[in-house]
């Protein structure tokens, strides 16, 4: 058929009345195989021409790159490794068809290391059951880990072989069906002012410094690691996200997009950032010493964790009145759905607000300048 891709053919139906024609127009499925002219090839079905060469395209490529061998499946570090390559390069996208952030990378990079190879690494694709992977989720679970970090640990080894089931190198995928602990997002309860200022007047130098910037502007532990004091503009009151630090102090991209933000300070905060940039205004960093960057460890300080403080900073934040779109800008977040998400049950209009404006309204409080609106 002209215009059909090499190792590319039509696979009709014994039935079909089109099988013979030059240019059938029926809607038999389409067979691609991939490989060289001798021994065994890669082959899988598909409804749509178009979907049959994508995939022959992405099955010569990973045989050129010796990933797969027709009739032997790769290993699961093996498939591993590839998709965090494709994953970085931009040829791996998400389900939306868009690159995958870098925080993405880094925590399948980081669940891939600490849960998935030590235990399956070495098996082929095709080795790997239902059980299996049930097996180390319910390790974990026995481990303690919260329902976060376990489904965090599971969700690259899925991608892994929803790839695979794609490229017809797994008829299953033994990720589909696994029992997972439900998710844990509760809403938070932010420290108090009063128990925060009181655990900020406990420290000194860069670690109230730090600590403020976490309590006053919600800046992530990254970023609070990351910021340097050419991000930092007290003339005009506010400081620039721009960079963050990952653990192994390696400066990396904002979490998202929204995550290179501008955030406002506080009088308060000014004045801490002042005092800090007296005695450390030779560092690179704002809290670190010199060109090296603040500790990655950072223990909890009277009863408040470092994250407990961009949650407090989003109480406070509402509380003061800051609408939940300009917060949203603040933290960082990829959309106002994710701060709603989160902090919504923090946000004005509970019960009792609600009757107090339909009394007031009621009352006649309103009555004249509503009707004007109608």
């Amino acid at each position: 058929m002209a215009g059909v891709t090499t190792g590319i053919r039509r696979r009709h139906r014994r039935d079909c009345p089109e099988a013979d024609s030059p240019q059938p127009r029926c809607r038999c499925s389409w067979e691609a195989s991939a490989g060289s002219g001798h021994g065994p090839r890669l082959r899988k079905t598909f409804r749509t021409l178009a979907e049959a060469r994508s995939w022959r395209v992405d099955a010569e490529k990973q045989l050129r790159s010796g990933l797969v061998t027709p009739g032997v499946a790769p290993k699961i570090r093996e498939a591993a490794a590839a998709l965090l390559d494709g994953m970085r390069d931009g040829s791996i996208r998400n389900r939306s068809g868009h690159r995958y952030k870098p925080s993405a990378i880094r925590s399948y990079d980081e669940a891939l290391n600490a849960h998935i190879l030590p235990h399956l690494g070495a098996r082929r694709l095709t080795d790997v059951k239902r059980r299996d992977v049930q097996a180390l989720a319910d390790r974990l679970v026995g481990q303690g880990k919260k329902a976060s970090t376990v489904r965090n640990a599971i969700l690259p080894l899925r991608v892994v072989y929803r790839r695979a089931v794609r490229d017809g190198i797994v008829a299953v995928n033994p990720c589909a069906t696994i029992d997972l602990p439900a998710r844990d997002e509760e809403p938070r309860d932010a420290p108090s002012w009063e128990a925060a200022h009181k655990t900020l007047d406990a420290m000194t130098g860069s670690k109230q410094a730090l600590w403020a910037t976490a309590l006053l502007a919600g800046l992530r532990k990254g970023e609070l690691r990351g910021l340097e004091w050419r991000h930092v503009d007290l003339a005009r009151g506010v400081l620039r996200v721009e960079q963050a630090m990952d653990a192994r102090g390696t400066i990396i991209p904002p979490k998202s997009r929204a995550g290179r933000r501008t955030v406002p300070l506080p009088r308060a905060l000014r004045v801490i950032l002042r005092e800090q940039h007296l005695r450390n205004r030779h560092s690179r960093y704002a809290f670190g010493h010199g060109d090296r960057p603040y500790p990655n460890h950072i223990t909890s300080e009277g009863g408040i964790g470092l994250h407990d403080c961009r949650h407090a900073y989003a109480s406070y934040a509402i509380a003061a009145g800051v609408n939940i779109k300009t917060l949203s800008a603040y933290m960082g977040h990829s959309s106002i759905t994710v701060t709603i998400d989160r902090y919504g049950h923090l946000l004005p209009g509970n019960e009792a607000e609600a009757a107090r404006l339909l009394d007031r309204y009621f009352d006649g409080g309103d009555a004249h300048g509503d009707a004007q609106h109608r």
